[in-house]
């Protein structure tokens, strides 16, 4: 790289054809503009090499020692690396030999339907009374439970990303940049548009550009709701239910909501004799997976679907038993 405004210059072309593409990259964004940030800070000049960007991923925000942190830094370099090489050919691309392969993924709690059903009714109990709070929390994480949202992009939500007359939610800030349409069960329009109508009738913002949920407390009172509220409010609300914990986590979580939602949706499809194949790939963009692998994941790791994964794998032994008979 000839210089770091060469390089700044890269990094707006990426992230605009990234953009035409449909991903927002907000998350790719701050990632690119931090690593060309280090480069010009440290006056490296030439080539982008392995080194450069192992030294950036070593001095995260938040002075980590923990190299499973870098190694989860250094792969956000790793598509625009590829995408450069083809106008900067010297570029080198990181892999995982630089600070090991990252940690496999953890087996996640799956909540019962009673679980869910406490989880709900707790929320709705959450005071001060009378008051919205409960009416947030109880939408919120009922929302997550039936669509399989990630918290970050429930609390995204716009008003005018919830079109409750054709029952669709236009999500923009996800995990992986793109955007996506998730429709909704009728159900869940019902308690969408319950929630919508107390929100309103308490004078809270109901123009379109407005957050969907809010915070309803103190000098707070109207602003979106934050992810670590959320977190802490849904952490009260474990403690009172007093779950055991059947995941490979310290305690249940409220992203095992949306593992929940796509074990359920597999168990169901298998007693429904659906072709698992078929289906896996609508999931997988419902859910807004950036890989249907990502979305298989679940056969091989989860323990409700570890007899249809046993089953799929009997299955094609006996086939090939057959074919080579």
């Amino acid at each position: 790289m000839s210089a770091p405004e060469s390089l700044h210059s890269r990094i707006n072309l990426y992230l605009a054809e990234r953009y035409r593409l449909g991903f927002s990259c907000r998350h790719d964004a701050y990632t690119l503009r931090s690593f060309a940030h280090h480069v010009q800070s440290v006056h490296h000049r030439g080539p982008l090499t392995v080194e450069v960007m192992a030294d950036w991923a070593r001095r995260d925000s938040h002075d980590s020692s923990d190299p499973h942190t870098w190694a989860r830094r250094l792969k956000g370099l790793r598509t625009f690396m590829h995408w450069l090489q083809q106008f900067e050919p010297r570029t080198e691309v990181p892999d995982d030999t630089i600070f090991g392969r990252l940690p496999e993924r953890q087996a996640p709690h799956i909540y019962t339907e009673q679980e869910v059903v406490d989880l709900l009714a707790a929320a709705r109990r959450l005071g001060p009374a009378p008051g919205l709070r409960g009416a947030v929390f109880e939408t919120l994480l009922g929302l997550i439970a039936s669509t399989g949202l990630r918290v970050g992009e429930a609390l995204s939500l716009r008003n005018m990303d919830v079109d409750l007359k054709a029952g669709m939610l236009s999500i923009h800030q996800t995990k992986f940049c793109k955007s996506r349409q998730v429709p909704m069960h009728p159900s869940t329009v019902d308690a969408l548009r319950r929630y919508r109508w107390m929100r309103d009738l308490a004078g809270e913002p109901a123009v379109d550009e407005a957050a969907f949920f809010i915070s309803t407390r103190g000098r707070l009172r109207g602003v979106p709701l934050g992810d670590r509220q959320v977190h802490r409010v849904f952490d009260e609300l474990r403690r009172r239910l007093g779950w055991r914990n059947r995941g490979a986590h310290h305690a249940p979580r409220i992203h095992d909501l949306r593992h929940t939602f796509v074990v359920r949706r597999i168990v169901q499809w298998q007693a429904q004799g659906v072709d698992i194949d078929q289906a896996m790939l609508s999931l997988s963009t419902y859910v807004g997976h950036a890989m249907v692998t990502n979305t298989y994941w679940y056969l091989s790791a989860v323990p409700e679907l570890m007899a249809l994964a046993a089953g799929r794998f009997e299955s094609f032994m006996s086939q090939a038993e057959v074919e080579h008979a």
